[in-house]
């Protein structure tokens, strides 16, 4: 007597990617309550079982759901809103300003829906995201019927769902709890790079993921200049720091890793990390070709991403197998180098061990779950098709297949796309609801003439100084240099380094709040630099929060090297006011409970008539931490023996 069954797929070429190769001419596939509980020819099958519902696949491949192993699905909304610019102008001239304008829990979960779309229609059924307001990828995700892993971004930078690390932190926390146990959506944490990281994100983020048993997300090796600016300033590879921090203590999925070396590649293999280049993206941000060949053959666990469509710009899996096995060719000479089975392997099988879950995807196999996509061969672009060898299947799907050649869609055996119809979602709702939300973000970007971080980023690289500083200036008399002496010879500082110096400041002030300063400042202590620095910063409006003996202010900082002439910068900038400041400083950077913090000793005024003031200050990316520094500024103040009413609460520039 046949066995009930919930599914039967038959008539196919069933592409089974099982350790073995299987390739069934004429396939069926068999699925009950999720799983798949039979592979085998469609006779043979059709005898065995009584299923409620048959799918015909006569002219077509069932392939294993394919598998994206890196993506920011939200910024689909952001798809074709900025091109041709090197990483770090994307990044914080027009990524990081538009999210902090717009990004929101509405956005993200449109986004998540906009994408789900794409990528079923495309044949991906799992994808790997990292990105903020990770629950409505979740629910997005859920609704849309797919499989994800969702990693919540952490970085020391303020995001657009968390005002400091130590909040994204708890937030990422507090969503994997929400959805710790769902049979489809795994949540976890994702430190964003080690450039906009902390050790201290990166450790509290690898004991989150031991305490939930959840794979540790991360972009590492992404830009030759990543790579150098790492051992540069921390004499290690972005992915041998990731090691050092603890990174790959656990299941780790690492994103990019174009610029591996030999040794990143075994750090990589022994620690079993899930390697994912992402083609399109590393292309057209001209980060490079990932040693796929190499990371291969070295027994790194290698997989394929799209990125986010906001540097791909689509989120094609068939795209980026083809270039995973074009590219390789081009670059040695070898034809054979990464073959059509192997790149398909990239999106499947291998792509199932590079993310962690090839115990329940990624091949057509027995118990596995029935992600499945049904391809259709007789397209003009794919015609006509050779079968003379088994193997021919793989060039077909490699190099002759697209995306809109996937038919049918399943996930855990459930339906998602019937003959190129979306079942699970509203097509025209997503597309709908993508451009209200486009149109506001064109409005933003055509009004955004005077945006002085777009600016200075267009003239040079930019690096963004720590979000909270902690500081305290107080106003002093003729006994200063005791006042000082204090202070630097107290019990307990640790002087680590002293200078001398005189600045003159430029400050270019904006309506809105905003203020640019011009340094150059000139060393004259023994062994100091012979040439003067120049540098230019902008610096946003502060927030401050008022606290016993000191300021906290919370604000970005964005810094350049200054290599053009005042003039230029004012006709530049075009600001609405300017002051010039000259001060002499000695500094001692010093060490006290084990925190680092600036003694400046200033002098505004001539010989005949100083101005002298002392300040103390410090800067973090943790709020937590700016608030224990500004109780220890006030343990130094009491040692130099300040009085509360000595000290100023402005900025030199307002005095």
């Amino acid at each position: 007597m046949a066995e009930q069954i919930d599914l039967l797929l038959t008539g196919g070429t069933v592409v089974t990617m099982d350790h073995a190769g299987t390739i069934l001419s004429d396939g069926a596939v068999a699925v009950h309550d999720g799983a798949i509980v039979a592979v085998g020819p469609s006779a043979a099958l059709a005898e065995r079982y009584h299923p409620n519902e048959v799918i015909d696949c006569h002219g077509c491949a069932i392939i294993p759901g394919l598998i994206n192993g890196h993506a920011h699905v939200p910024m689909s909304l952001l798809r074709g809103m900025v091109a041709d610019q090197q990483l770090d102008v994307w990044l914080f001239g027009y990524m990081f300003p538009v999210e902090s304008q717009f990004v929101d829990a509405e956005f993200v979960y449109v986004g998540t829906l906009l994408s789900c779309a794409e990528m079923l229609r495309g044949g991906t059924t799992t994808f790997v995201d990292m990105y903020y307001f990770e629950e409505e990828v979740a629910r997005a995700a859920e609704e849309a019927g797919m499989r994800a892993i969702c990693g919540q971004t952490v970085m020391r930078l303020p995001t657009p769902d968390a005002t400091s690390f130590d909040e994204g932190l708890d937030r990422s926390r507090r969503f994997i709890e929400q959805w710790h146990g769902h049979p489809r959506i795994i949540p976890t944490v994702a430190p964003h790079a080690p450039y906009t990281c902390t050790d201290r994100i990166y450790r509290e983020a690898a004991a989150l993921c031991a305490e939930y048993g959840v794979p540790l997300v991360t972009h590492l090796s992404e830009t030759a200049r990543e790579v150098e600016e790492s051992i540069s300033e921390r004499e290690v590879t972005p992915i041998r720091y990731a090691k050092r921090v603890g990174a790959f203590d656990g299941a780790c999925i690492a994103a990019h890793c174009v610029h591996a070396t030999d040794d990143d590649m075994r750090l990589l293999r022994e620690a079993g990390v899930g390697a994912v280049p992402c083609p399109t993206s590393n292309l057209k941000l001209a980060s490079g070709v990932a040693p796929y060949k190499r990371m291969i053959d070295s027994g790194v666990k290698v997989g394929l991403g799209t990125d986010g469509p906001a540097s791909n710009d689509d989120q094609d899996m068939f795209t980026e197998i083809q270039l995973a096995a074009l590219l390789p060719k081009g670059i040695s000479g070898d034809p054979t180098a990464v073959p059509a089975r192997d790149a398909f392997a990239l999106a499947t099988c291998w792509g199932a061990k590079a993310v962690h879950l090839d115990h329940l995807v990624g091949s057509i196999e027995v118990g596995k779950r029935a992600d499945l996509v049904v391809v259709q061969l007789a397209r003009l672009h794919s015609a006509p098709r050779y079968t003379y060898s088994p193997d021919a299947i793989y060039s077909h799907l490699v190099y002759s297949a697209r995306a809109a050649d996937v038919r049918d869609v399943l996930v855990d055996g459930r339906v998602l796309v019937r003959n190129q119809d979306l079942v699970s979602l509203d097509e025209r709702d997503i597309l709908h609801r993508s451009q209200q939300i486009a149109a506001r973000i064109d409005t933003f970007l055509a009004r955004r003439e005077r945006n002085l971080l777009a600016k200075i980023l267009a003239i040079g690289g930019v690096q963004q100084d720590e979000i909270f500083e902690i500081q305290v200036k107080a106003r002093l008399d003729a006994e200063a240099a005791a006042v000082v002496a204090r202070l630097i010879n107290a019990p307990g500082v640790q002087i680590t380094k002293a200078s001398e110096r005189t600045q003159y400041d430029t400050y270019f002030l904006f309506a809105n709040g905003e203020r640019i300063r011009i340094r150059e400042d000139h060393r004259s202590d023994p062994g100091a630099r012979p040439q003067p620095k120049y540098t230019i910063t902008l610096i946003a409006p502060g927030e401050r929060g008022e606290l016993p003996s000191a300021i906290v202010l919370s604000r970005a900082r964005y810094t350049a090297a200054a290599d053009h002439t005042v003039r230029f910068y004012r006709e530049y900038f075009q600001p609405d006011q300017i002051a010039e400041r000259e001060k002499r400083r000695r500094r001692w950077r010093i060490l006290y409970k084990e925190h680092d913090f600036a003694i400046n000793f200033d002098n505004f005024g001539r010989d005949s008539a100083p101005e002298l003031y002392l300040e103390i200050k410090s800067r973090t990316w943790s709020r937590r931490d700016a608030e224990h520094r500004a109780e220890i500024i006030g343990e130094l103040l009491a040692i130099a023996g300040i009085s509360e009413d000595a000290l100023l609460k402005q900025e030199y520039i307002d005095l």
